[in-house]
């Protein structure tokens, strides 16, 4: 049996669909069909590494801490088994961020937005397998009122 061979637009789209199923909470079992669940490792900043299930309890704490949440996916380029894009999150923190780079955070009221590099590899069926995320966790402290500045 051969595998499907994704092309750019599927990969971009599956992409698209995966953040804003993951930021909105809308739907757990098909945002679960865009990842490998069992071998995905997240690789974040500051040495924080994650699986899928912590993965989806840091998106479940944002979408506690933040209203009006939205996703935006930026330049996207793809190529072998590889993805890179920028991407914003963005939401009003409203609840304790308790998964902020330097734990519980309380609310300030203010829009927040998530700055990120993110590489993905993805396997032969077009599942995100690993992720690489970039943020300036000086920036989004500051943003979060966690930090003077």
């Amino acid at each position: 049996m051969t595998q499907k061979r994704f092309t750019r637009t599927e990969l971009v789209t599956r992409l698209v669909r995966a953040g804003e199923l993951e930021v909105s909470g809308a739907d757990p079992v098909e945002a679960a069909t865009y990842f490998d669940t069992e071998k995905f490792r997240f690789h974040g900043p500051d040495g924080f590494e994650s699986d899928f299930p912590g993965l989806t309890a840091y998106f479940a704490s944002v979408r506690e801490a933040f209203d009006d949440r939205s996703i935006r996916r930026g330049i996207v380029v793809v190529g072998s088994d590889r993805m890179a894009c920028q991407t914003w999150i963005e939401g009003t923190f409203v609840r304790e961020f308790v998964q902020s780079p330097v734990g519980p955070v309380p609310p300030n009221g203010q829009r927040v937005v998530f700055d990120l590099l993110n590489i993905f590899r993805i396997d032969e069926r077009g599942r995100f397998v690993e992720e690489w995320a970039r943020v300036d966790n000086g920036n989004l402290l500051r943003q979060l009122g966690a930090v003077g500045g």
